[in-house]
């Protein structure tokens, strides 16, 4: 029987040893990271689980105490030391791979939500986050679930009964925004280039930032364009106000992630259907659209084509995420293409991102089996049926000017050594 609580009540349930699951993203709870700060020896001994991302999420469940533990996995500013001395696990998964830890490794035995208000049928909507909240809430021993007032009801293939709910904490608080910034002069040129690969009637993912919404800026004269990733921002309603993307669930993803405006276009427009990491990162369900198009970011690619897309020097800069299934998928898919988008060269101009060998030796996220279409500034490398020499000679043509001959003379050394 669902049982209306407060958090600081709830907060009673939490004993070391247990481990609760949070969630991230924008289904991220502030109130509950807030009810923790303020008993903060509730946290001693809990092994925290969830999907918070470096950037986006701001609370630090795994700095509350010292004996907090946590099992994550994108690499997160604090989260260095819990490494060394074992109190925190990072896991290198992709997004399947992680929803799958979440759904079968170890119990869980707190798991929080935030949901919209219930309907008439007693269902709760998991709003604007779906994305992982799934594999958890079924096998939780307890669920609790924070009823925000200020969370859409959107439409998606995953609901939560409210008579599932073991604790309601009713709430109103601000769900959590997102500006992914303004794409420079410099982007949009780069973004008509990627624009340029995508085709009337493609399935687009991609990413969230500056670049990609110079991309989606760039596809409003486009026609009958769907949407199948793992989060959409607010450039998204560009393309639906110009008529670019229309119709009943054209816009599938896990996360919704922007500013108000598109959390209110989320719930009123039908367009809009929120699934599931298991449905929108499963390579088999993706394969079967056609021409399908995946718009990836990436830290570095090498003159074999192979992509490092989250290790900076050695260092974590956050985690595999959904790259691997979407490019898999596009390779799949009848028609697609795996777009690959970086700056030829590192904001200050010091080092190529277009590199030699990968800088991180070992580590290594989309192999060079894999390559496609990788796109500098400076033009598009189109990768697939080229030999390994061709290839090179591709990416060397993309690369900043300044290091075009480094490249080339570094080439030639690896070359020689086949």
């Amino acid at each position: 029987m669902t049982r209306t609580r407060t958090l600081e009540k709830t907060l009673d349930y939490f004993r070391p040893g247990r481990s609760v699951f949070v969630p991230g993203m924008s289904g991220e709870c502030p109130p509950l990271f807030d009810a923790l700060k303020e008993r903060p020896d509730a946290a001693a001994g809990i092994l925290f689980r969830g999907v918070s991302f470096p950037g986006i999420n701001r609370s630090d469940y795994f700095g509350l105490h010292e004996k907090a533990r946590q099992r994550a996995y994108f690499m997160q500013s604090g989260f260095r030391s819990g490494l060394a001395d074992g109190r925190a696990e990072l896991l290198p998964l992709d997004y399947p791979g992680i929803y799958r830890d979440l759904a079968e490794h170890g119990e869980i035995d707190i798991a929080f939500a935030q949901v919209s208000a219930p309907d008439e049928q007693g269902q709760c909507s998991l709003g604007v986050a779906c994305d992982f909240q799934p594999a958890v809430w079924q096998r939780a021993k307890r669920k609790v679930a924070l009823i925000n007032t200020q969370m859409p009801r959107t439409r998606g293939s995953a609901q939560i009964a409210y008579a599932d709910i073991d604790d309601a904490i009713e709430c109103d608080f601000e769900v959590l925004r997102y500006d992914g910034g303004r794409p420079s002069a410099a982007m949009r040129a780069h973004a008509e280039l990627i624009a340029s690969l995508v085709r009337d009637g493609d399935t687009l993912e991609f990413g969230i930032g500056r670049l990609q919404a110079g991309v989606l800026a760039a596809l409003g004269n486009h026609q009958n364009l769907q949407v199948w990733s793992g989060m959409v921002s607010t450039p998204i309603v560009g393309l639906l106000d110009s008529g670019a993307i229309k119709g009943r669930a054209s816009v599938n993803m896990g996360v919704a992630l922007g500013d108000a405006g598109l959390y209110a276009r989320c719930a009123k427009d039908d367009a809009f259907y929120f699934r599931p990491v298991s449905q929108t990162h499963d390579v088999r369900e993706i394969s079967k659209h056609r021409n399908f198009c995946a718009i990836n970011s990436a830290v570095e690619v090498d003159l074999l084509g192979q992509v490092n897309a989250d290790f900076v020097n050695g260092r974590f800069l956050a985690g595999v995420g959904g790259l691997p299934a979407y490019v898999a998928a596009a390779a799949l898919s009848a028609g697609g293409r795996s777009i690959i988008a970086l700056p030829a060269a590192t904001d200050d101009g010091r080092f190529s991102r277009i590199v030699a060998k990968l800088g991180s030796p070992g580590v290594c996220t989309i192999p060079r089996h894999a390559a496609d279409y990788v796109v500098t500034e400076h033009g598009i490398a189109a990768l697939r049926g080229l030999s390994v020499m061709q290839r090179a000679e591709a990416l060397i043509k993309i690369a900043d000017p300044a290091f075009r001959d480094a490249l080339a003379q570094a080439w030639s050394e690896i070359a020689r050594r086949f």
